[in-house]
């Protein structure tokens, strides 16, 4: 399993000064939506120009204009960027085929999706890469993130896609979202908020097994 970052500050000062700490440790920059809103593209270009051996995720949050969204990300040097799982299918399709154009990844976002299997496995079928379930920050501020772990098991039991899981993971619960079949887990204030976020991500890492390359 892969180790992604999170990080949902709201400077790019910020966000170098933290990855200068955690770097070893992570093996995906995750760009936040409040990042990316507040600074720009500008972000992913830096993260990719500054750490060129990671993966770049641009968390776009795309929820229209799937295609100009997705390339947009991907030419400022994104590896994924996200489309909302509950955008129309015309969306999700405009982001898969400039994924396709560049050689990059689209992950379908979950959040905000009632019914996550029927539209995890219609997702599959339109092409996307990865499905994240994501327990969102509102969501977690009302401890509503307890069912991640059962219903990764559940999904990686009906599906063939790659998941991953964001949203309120630390180093008490990295195991059991490992064990639970996701293939990147993103790991945002338990990291970027800790009082050393280098022991944090170290710490969180030595819990995973090796990734294989």
């Amino acid at each position: 399993m892969k180790l992604q970052v999170s990080i949902d500050l709201l400077s790019l000062e910020q966000a170098m000064n933290l990855l200068k700490e955690v770097a070893p440790y992570i093996d995906v920059i995750e760009a936040g939506t409040p990042l990316i809103k507040q600074e720009g593209l500008k972000t992913v270009e830096t993260f990719k120009q500054h750490y060129p051996d990671k993966l770049v995720f641009a968390d776009m949050k795309t929820m229209d204009a799937g295609g100009l969204e997705a390339e947009m990300a991907f030419k400022a040097g994104a590896d994924f960027t996200t489309v909302l799982g509950a955008s129309g299918d015309g969306t999700i399709e405009g982001a898969v085929a400039a994924a396709r154009k560049y050689g990059k990844y689209v992950t379908g976002d979950l959040i905000g999706v009632h019914d996550r299997l029927k539209r995890a496995q219609e997702l599959q079928a339109l092409g996307v890469n990865y499905l994240e379930l994501h327990c969102g920050l509102d969501e977690q501020a009302h401890h509503l993130c307890a069912s991640t772990v059962d219903e990764l098991t559940s999904l990686r039991e009906k599906l063939s896609i790659a998941l991953s899981a964001a949203g309120g993971i630390n180093e008490n619960t990295i195991q059991a979202v490992e064990a639970a079949g996701a293939e990147i887990a993103a790991v945002g204030a338990a990291i970027y908020s800790a009082k050393s976020p280098a022991d944090a991500a170290r710490r969180i890492r030595a819990k995973m097994s090796p990734v294989v390359t």
